[in-house]
C-alpha cells in the first residue's frame, strides 16, 4: 500500500505590518485629550494585526501649522523606513490643507507606506480610498489653478491702474559718482558713501563711460 507523501509544513506567517499612529489636539487646557484618538487608533491596528512601532502626538499645536514637532518626526521616520503604515484619526488632525495632505500622500506612495484616516474610512488600498485620492488630487489642482488665476487677475488690475510692478529701479546720483571716482575713490567706497550696492555704482560708472 503506497505511503502518502508527508504534509509539507505550513509557510511561516507573514510578519505583522509595523504601523505608526499620529494624533493631535489644538489645546491642552480646554478638555481636549489625545487619548480618545489614540485609543481608537490602537484598536484599529489591533484589528488589522499590525504592530504599533511608535506613537506621535502633538498637543497644543494649531492645525494651521504645517510644521509640528511630532509630525516632523513622523515624516522623518517614514523616510527612514521604520514602518509600513501611518494611521491617523481624521484628515484635519494630520494635514492643514488639501495641498499639504496631497504632498504627504505622494511621499507615502513613493515609499510604499499605507496611509489610513480612520473616521473617513480612507485607505488607498481600497477602491473607495483610490476614488477619494483622485478627488483630493482634483481639488488640489483646482486650488492651485484658482490661486494662479487670482494672481494674474491682480496683476492685470494693477497694470490697468498704472501701478508699476516689480522691483523699483535703483537710482544713483551720477554726478556724485563721477566726482568721487575722479577723487580716486574705489567702487566699494563710493557705494558705502552713497548707501547703495557696489553693483549699482559699477553700472553707473559703466553707463558714464558709455555715454
Amino acid at each position: 500500500m503506497p505511503v502518502a507523501p508527508p504534509i509539507p509544513p505550513a509557510p511561516p506567517a507573514a510578519p505583522a505590518t509595523l504601523a505608526a499612529i499620529y494624533a493631535r489636539v489644538s489645546t491642552a487646557d480646554k478638555g481636549q485629550d489625545p487619548e480618545m484618538q489614540l485609543r481608537e487608533l490602537r484598536e484599529y491596528c489591533t484589528r488589522r494585526g499590525w504592530t504599533i512601532a511608535s506613537e506621535y502626538v502633538d498637543v497644543g499645536i494649531s492645525g494651521s501649522k504645517e510644521s509640528r514637532p511630532q509630525l516632523n518626526r513622523l515624516m522623518a521616520d517614514t523616510r527612514a523606513g521604520l514602518f509600513g503604515a501611518v494611521v491617523v484619526w481624521k484628515f484635519d488632525r494630520f494635514a492643514r490643507s488639501v495641498p499639504h495632505l496631497l504632498k504627504a500622500l505622494e511621499i507615502f506612495q513613493q515609499l510604499h507606506v499605507d496611509f489610513i484616516s480612520l473616521t473617513e474610512g480612507f485607505d488607498p488600498a481600497t477602491p473607495m480610498g483610490r476614488m477619494i485620492f483622485t478627488i483630493l488630487g482634483a481639488v488640489g489642482e483646482l486650488e492651485r489653478n484658482l490661486l494662479i488665476e487670482r494672481t494674474r487677475a491682480g496683476l492685470r488690475n494693477a497694470r490697468s491702474k498704472g501701478i508699476r510692478l516689480g522691483r523699483p529701479p535703483d537710482v544713483v546720483d551720477m554726478k556724485r559718482v563721477a566726482e568721487m571716482k575722479s577723487e580716486g575713490l574705489s567702487e566699494r567706497a563710493i557705494a558705502r558713501n552713497l548707501g547703495v550696492d557696489r553693483s549699482i555704482v559699477a553700472r553707473a560708472i559703466q553707463a558714464g563711460v558709455a555715454a
